[in-house]
């Protein structure tokens, strides 16, 4: 069985490049949007697959959404949030 690696340490590894890091940095909020979901979602223990039929849509609409290819609308952010028994916050600072 292989080991999971946690987002985090993913992230970390791969912020050593710089130019994934000024990638990053530009698309910055688009990623913490996709590194919340992939949090929750494997704090959750849920697939893709269990987190779409959750929160009435389809894998590849979360797979998209996780590549960071796509923006979810609202509805479908609070959908998500609340398919991971979460709290959709959205702010402005």
């Amino acid at each position: 069985m292989r080991k999971l690696i946690s987002f985090d340490e993913v992230l970390k590894k791969q912020m050593k490049d710089p130019k994934f890091r000024k990638e990053w940095e530009k698309s910055e909020p688009h990623f913490q949007l996709m590194s919340a979901i992939i949090k929750a979602r494997i704090e959750k223990k849920l697939s893709q697959q269990q987190l779409a039929k959750k929160a009435k849509t389809t894998q590849a609409v979360i797979s998209r959404i996780q590549n960071a290819t796509v923006s979810p609308t609202l509805d479908l952010m609070q959908r998500i949030a609340e398919a991971m028994g979460k709290r959709l916050e959205i702010r402005f600072a």
